[in-house]
């Protein structure tokens, strides 16, 4: 008779690139979210919770680098052999929302949205498939108030959650004006301006030297292997490398016109001064906080810049003319340059953008895997994207919004000490008699009534040693004891769990004597005693 086959057991795993969130993880960003929310309400948008499936026709080619639909993303035909997909963001699905609802919906229509979305990529260090996003956008406004109340909501959102003004940028930039430098390049279309616009992307990670490179004929990666370039020759990489170093440009010419004039006790001498300062200067080390006035000299003076670029390009123009509007409007709201600033550098790789694209970047500085001082960097983007609902629609219908990464703002968060304290556990009613089960359940029903995080120890009551090793695992900052012989003299035992871990650290016997951390109590007076100790431990 043939063996049978010893059945395999599956390997307890997470699948690649996906993790596990456990409760602290879970309560952080829950926490997190609902003060964005907060934010969000506060300015007049409204949740939507739409699909985590969508079909592959309705999200599109979108995604940064993939020339299929159904390349990264999760995708699989349903029985009807329709590809259906996991959604890779929550931009593609409100247009698709949009479309299908918008007679039953108000224009301009604003939402925000909260939820996982799923990338089907190569996963790294910090790089999941499955992440958090957090979106707000506005659906049917050509007004460019519309991008600039987004940017503003952006900083308020970020000081809501936790991050101080002085600790982050919002950026902001048009892809209009970027088109007009390539419409001067005569790289307006084709190949080349899709390669041209790739490297451009890159500035970040290999600065204005290695774009510069990337532009002509190649450069060397950190490991060695070399990279073919885009191969423009110097003339025809001369405006891209102006557009990305606008504001180093303009800061030069600050310091040429002050180096100028002779008339340094002036009011607009000093205000020119202040600027140049404030951009370049000691004076930027130390925090110092743009005026109106100085911040308005900066944006004046970039965007002529800007405009001296774009040439006789009209899209170009008419990109740096949105740019002043969004300026203007940001400034007379005193979102100065402190907060929110014009930067060319800013490209956003997805390709749907049509206008101003904006970036909050967090600028302290954390330590990264290798001990080295480093930007933390990038926690939130997005822009304008008039063209997606004409995908439905066949009709333009103006959009902007922005999307927060929720995985990154919470880790930002924890460089801060904002979150990610020791998470207070509950209070844990210790079973010394099983069969007094309802006692025990009385007291929890009675602590969780007065607004108190509490349990009964549902294991095997027979050790009581485990349940206090389970009190401990669980960071209960309180155990409640009552055996029989409590029960019999109408006390219960309060035990301290928090003090008495801090006692143990150190204390010699008298001073363990001086500060007991465990409390006899009146059975009545139980939940008031609890509950003042539960107050000080979560205040």
């Amino acid at each position: 008779m043939a063996k049978e086959k010893k059945q395999l057991r599956p390997k307890a795993e997470t699948p690649k690139g996906f993790r596990d969130y456990f409760g602290a993880e879970v309560d952080e960003r829950k926490a997190m979210l609902d003060r964005i929310a907060e934010v969000y309400h506060a300015y007049g948008f409204d949740a939507l919770e739409s699909s985590a499936v969508e079909t592959v026709e309705s999200l599109g080619k979108f995604l940064p680098d993939v020339d299929r639909p159904n390349d990264g993303v999760f995708a699989w035909q349903d029985e009807d052999e329709k590809w259906l997909a996991l959604r890779y963001d929550l931009t593609a699905p409100l247009a698709r929302v949009y479309a299908q609802h918008r007679n039953d919906l108000p224009t301009p229509y604003r939402r925000y949205a909260m939820g996982p979305v799923w990338r089907n990529e190569k996963p790294g260090p910090g790089r999941f498939r499955q992440f958090y996003q957090c979106d707000a956008d506005t659906v049917g406004s050509a007004s460019m108030a519309a991008d600039a109340e987004i940017c503003a909501m952006l900083a308020d959102t970020l000081e809501h959650v936790g991050i101080p003004r002085g600790d982050y940028v919002v950026r902001v930039n048009n892809r209009k004006v970027l088109n007009g430098v390539l419409e001067v390049m005569g790289v307006a279309e084709g190949e080349t301006r899709e390669a041209v616009l790739r490297t451009i992307d890159k500035f970040d990670k290999v600065g204005e030297a290695g774009v510069r490179e990337l532009l002509g004929k190649g450069r060397l990666d950190a490991s060695g292997a070399y990279i073919d370039g885009v191969g423009l020759d110097e003339a025809q990489a001369e405006p891209v490398m102006g557009f990305l170093a606008a504001k180093k440009k303009v800061v030069e010419r600050l310091a040429a016109e002050l180096e100028g004039r002779s008339d340094s006790n002036s009011a607009d001498y000093r205000l020119l001064a202040n600027a140049w300062s404030l951009e370049n200067g000691p004076e930027r080390a130390k925090g110092n906080s743009h005026t109106p006035e100085t911040g308005k000299v900066i944006s004046d003076r970039l965007l002529g810049y800007l405009l001296e670029l774009v040439g006789s390009s009209d899209q170009g123009r008419e990109g740096v003319h949105e740019l002043r509007e969004i300026a203007d409007l940001l400034n007379a709201q005193g979102y100065g340059p402190d907060r929110i600033v014009i930067d060319p550098s800013v490209v956003r790789g997805l390709g749907y953008y049509t206008g101003p694209v904006f970036e909050a970047e967090l600028t302290f500085e954390i330590t990264d895997e290798k001990g080295r001082p480093r930007q933390f960097g990038s926690v939130a983007g997005g822009g304008r994207y008039d063209d997606l609902v004409a995908r439905f629609t066949g009709q333009s219908v103006p959009a902007t919004g922005v999307s927060i990464g929720v995985d990154r703002l919470l880790a930002a968060l924890r460089a801060k000490g904002r979150v990610g304290g020791s998470a207070r556990g509950p209070v844990v009613v210790t079973v010394m008699d099983r069969d007094r089960m309802a006692d025990y359940q009385a007291m929890v029903g009675e602590l969780r009534r007065a607004g108190i995080r509490a349990e009964v120890y549902l294991g095997n009551p027979k050790n009581f040693g485990n349940q206090m090793k389970y009190a401990d695992r669980r960071g209960s900052p309180i155990a409640i004891i009552e055996g029989g012989d409590e029960k019999a003299r109408g006390v219960v035992q309060v035990k301290d769990l928090v003090l008495g871990a801090e006692i143990a650290k150190s204390a010699t016997l008298e001073e363990w004597k001086d500060r007991p951390s465990q409390h006899e109590v009146s059975r009545a007076e139980m939940c008031d005693f609890v509950k003042a100790l539960w107050d000080q431990y979560n205040a």
